[in-house]
């Protein structure tokens, strides 16, 4: 079937049921009650704007998103982000404030067969009965380049108000025509002070836990921790424990009913005190001892503590020049892999690149001749070892540098077989200091040799 013939409405098709009127004439969708057999992170989902928890940047005032919700003129949007912040509450949200019908699909289950359904269905309403249709897909990223491309004439003539979800970056993902019709929005994981704010309301309200049971400091901690910045991983979990402190008659779910339920146990480690700073400082000695079984052990305590992966990617780095340096250059260049791995996919996944620099870097043959020459040359600087610049390294290339001798005597070290000569390049305070002392480990020791060679050559030294 052509894609044109995808859109057309068949006319042996009667017009849909009559809808629900709100007062005014208007077709809504009305928030419906969920059973009370509905998971816990179902009935707690926001109703309202205000419900929302995180996404300020989206959702202050005047921001796209909220005007979208407010009812400013629609929009196709691809909300783009991780699990469990936001992105289905939000379409449900859009669809309710525009006054439409709302159909959600799931690109893991559903194919061309079925958004033809859906847009006929929606062609079908607009035309008998003016009725409009918000179409909620998720997971669009799993929609083939086909599939996709079957979107772009509804979205076009607005016979369906598009609302995406993905978790992975739509620039990537989502086929160019689609992009360009839409508004790309990304969605930020909760913060920690989000999922005890929604923990917090599930245990009170109605629709959630009634205020039947409390829930102590450390459970609500250990919770937080087992969300990573995930509502509906928070609220499952609060469920599972608090179906467990029924059992047992219990009106307190502490961190051992969380432990039981989860089959996870929490770990001590507190990201803003002494834990923190003690973990990680183990974590770097055991890399700079060459212990990767030790590194191994402090990354994954910190992995599983809900630490900031960014926060471990960086401290490799900053190691792999430090502690390693030339010894094996390519320790940098598996850091900076990670971080950038991290960056793009996240976690969990994302603790197997930290794992591989992690392995790299404490495995490697270690020098901090990197870091010794770099904080000599500074201290040289800072204490006033900084002389003028030699006139024949001096800029050339502006009118009356030559009247002022620079540039002048220059020799190009490209014009000897070597493609090193004699020459002086520091200031004359610093003729003759040496701050580099390579090693004699690992790619450092080829430079042990040919640094003091260069030097000879450089400052005109006869052995």
């Amino acid at each position: 079937m052509a894609q044109d013939e995808l859109f057309t409405v068949n006319p042996d098709l009667g017009p849909p049921p009559e809808p629900t009127r709100a007062s005014g004439g208007e077709s809504r969708v009305e928030p419906q009650a969920d059973p009370a057999s509905s998971p816990l992170a179902v009935r707690m989902r926001p109703r309202t704007l205000d419900e929302v928890v995180g996404q300020q940047h989206l959702l202050r005032e005047g921001a796209p998103l909220r005007r979208l919700v407010e009812g400013a003129a629609p929009a196709s949007v691809l909300l783009y982000g991780p699990p469990g912040t936001g992105k289905t509450t939000l379409a449900n949200l859009v669809s309710i404030a525009t006054g439409r019908r709302f159909v959600a699909m799931s690109a893991l289950s559903a194919g061309v067969k079925e958004v033809r359904g859906v847009i006929e269905e929606a062609r079908r309403r607009r035309q008998y009965n003016a009725e409009n249709t918000v179409l909620f897909i998720d997971e669009v990223h799993r929609f083939s380049k086909t599939q996709q491309d079957a979107l772009l004439g509804a979205v076009e003539d607005r016979t369906v108000l598009l609302v995406a979800a993905t978790t992975e970056n739509p620039s990537f993902s989502v086929v160019s025509p689609l992009l360009s019709r839409s508004l790309v929005l990304q969605l930020r994981p909760l913060t920690d002070e989000d999922i005890v704010k929604l923990l917090d309301r599930a245990l009170v309200d109605e629709r959630g836990l009634g205020g039947e049971l409390t829930l102590t400091d450390e459970a609500r901690g250990h919770l937080v921790r087992l969300a990573g910045g995930d509502a509906r991983r928070a609220l499952t979990a609060l469920e599972a424990a608090a179906d467990a402190a029924s059992a047992t008659e219990a009106k307190t779910i502490d961190l051992a009913t969380v432990e039981s339920t989860v089959d996870k146990a929490a770990v001590r480690y507190d990201r803003d005190g002494d834990q923190h700073y003690d973990v990680i400082s183990a974590f770097i000695k055991s890399i700079r001892g060459s212990d990767v079984d030790a590194a191994l052990h402090y990354l994954a305590r910190m992995i599983e503590a809900g630490e900031d992966p960014r926060f471990l990617a960086r401290r490799l780095v900053v190691h792999a020049s430090e502690d390693v340096g030339l010894a094996d250059p390519t320790a940098l260049q598996a850091a900076v892999a990670a971080a950038h791995a991290v960056q793009f996919i996240g976690m969990p996944e994302g603790r197997l690149a930290l794992a591989q620099a992690t392995i790299h870097l404490a495995t490697a043959p270690k020098s901090n001749a990197v870091v010794t020459a770099i904080d000599a040359a500074l201290a040289d600087v800072r204490a006033g070892l900084a002389g003028t610049v030699p006139p024949h390294l001096r800029d050339g290339h502006y009118a009356g540098a030559k009247k002022l001798g620079n540039a002048q005597g220059y020799r190009y070290p490209h014009d000897v077989p070597e493609g090193v000569l004699a020459q002086q390049y520091p200031p004359d305070e610093l003729v003759g200091r040496d701050y580099y002392e390579p090693t004699q480990r690992g790619g450092e020791r080829p430079l042990a040799e040919r640094v003091p060679r260069l030097r000879r050559t450089i400052r005109d030294e006869r052995q």
